[in-house]
């Protein structure tokens, strides 16, 4: 080949070379311009996140049996874990027996004031009689006076009756109110979803002993799934809670998800040593939380995954307009899915 051929070839290459490097950069600028965040926006890296909920055993019992396992989805109220009563059961019988027990004490002690206040309106009776005879000169003084004796006998009788009937009321409510604390703790020892979530984490299994607040399950609580993003201090300042936010996840860049800001800080997350200078002050970061609405939640439950990444964006003034690019949303379905089987939360 000679050296004037290898010369043009070479700069062919060089040309082409160029070529394909000023498209390359001018696509990626166009690009980045046209992703670019017009003013009154605000943007943060951040990760899918919810809040964990833990199944925990109030008292210290054996585990019975778990009727769930890692990554279901589980509905508020549905039966997670069934813990062993056995000793509760028989306390629970006792109290049941004292309850009875109580309660016809009470009978007795209800129907002897019942018998003495007869004898007391008896005695009254022949009281006012006693003292008519006697104002009329009928009868003596002395019979006056054990009417006198009698009635006031009885009314001190039926005194110690109504104290003892009392007495054993109070008796039958502590044997009920005793009966209600262990049967609550027999309730509490079936642990109930409180949230529509997943299973996170199985931590026991059957046969385990778990000790009074041991944990048997967490769960991710898919009624509160948000994300948080950092933003400088000049941004989060003029952010109100509230705020229209838009979601974008590295999976579905093209897609955004409607939200809102539902809790700025009102302390900066990270603070430089130094903050005298305005340039310093610029790099406190303030923790803003934007909440995914529980209806979107809702209409793709079967899809929710915590952990993932993407971006978080704030409007900060109510005029700005979103770019088209965050327009694309995801919108609530009809109908909710509602999976029969789950996959494991990532």
């Amino acid at each position: 080949m000679s050296p004037a051929i290898s010369k043009k070839s070479l700069k062919r290459i060089i040309l082409a070379v160029a070529v394909v490097a000023i498209a390359f950069f001018g696509f990626q600028y166009l690009k980045a311009k046209q992703s670019e965040l017009p003013k009154g926006f605000a943007s943060g890296n951040g990760r899918i996140e919810a809040k964990l909920v833990d199944a925990v055993a109030k008292d210290a019992l054996r585990v019975k049996e778990i009727l769930v396992d890692e990554g279901d989805l589980v509905k508020p109220g549905q039966v997670l874990v069934v813990l062993d009563t056995s000793t509760f059961d028989s306390q629970l019988a006792e109290a049941k027996l004292r309850v009875a027990a109580a309660q016809e004490r009470m009978a007795s002690a209800n129907f002897s004031a019942i018998k003495q206040k007869s004898m007391l309106d008896n005695a009254k009776l022949e009281y006012d009689r006693t003292k008519k005879l006697v104002e009329q000169n009928a009868l003596s003084q002395r019979e006056f006076d054990a009417r006198t004796t009698s009635l006031a006998t009885n009314t001190a009788a039926l005194s110690e009756e109504e104290a003892k009937m009392n007495t054993a009321k109070q008796e039958v409510e502590v044997a009920k109110a005793n009966v209600t604390t262990i049967q609550t703790h027999i309730d509490d020892a079936t642990l109930k979803s409180p949230v529509m979530g997943r299973v996170l984490y199985r931590l026991a299994e059957p046969g385990e002993m778990l000790a009074a607040g041991g944990k048997a399950l967490t769960l991710v609580n898919l009624e509160d799934v948000y994300m948080e993003i950092y933003l400088p201090s000049q941004q989060a300042a003029g952010l109100k809670v509230g705020a229209e936010a838009r979601l974008t996840v590295d999976f579905a860049p093209g897609r955004a998800a409607q939200g809102f800001v539902s809790f700025v800080s009102p302390e900066a997350q990270f603070t430089p040593k130094q903050v005298e200078t305005l340039s310093e002050r610029d790099k406190l970061m303030f923790r803003v939380k934007i909440q995914v609405p529980k209806e979107l939640i809702a209409s793709r439950i079967d899809r929710v995954k915590t952990g993932i990444r993407g971006v978080g964006y704030v409007k900060l003034t109510d005029s700005a307009v979103w770019p088209s690019w965050l327009q694309n949303l995801w919108v609530p379905d009809a109908q909710p899915a509602v999976p029969k089987s789950a996959t494991a939360v990532k």
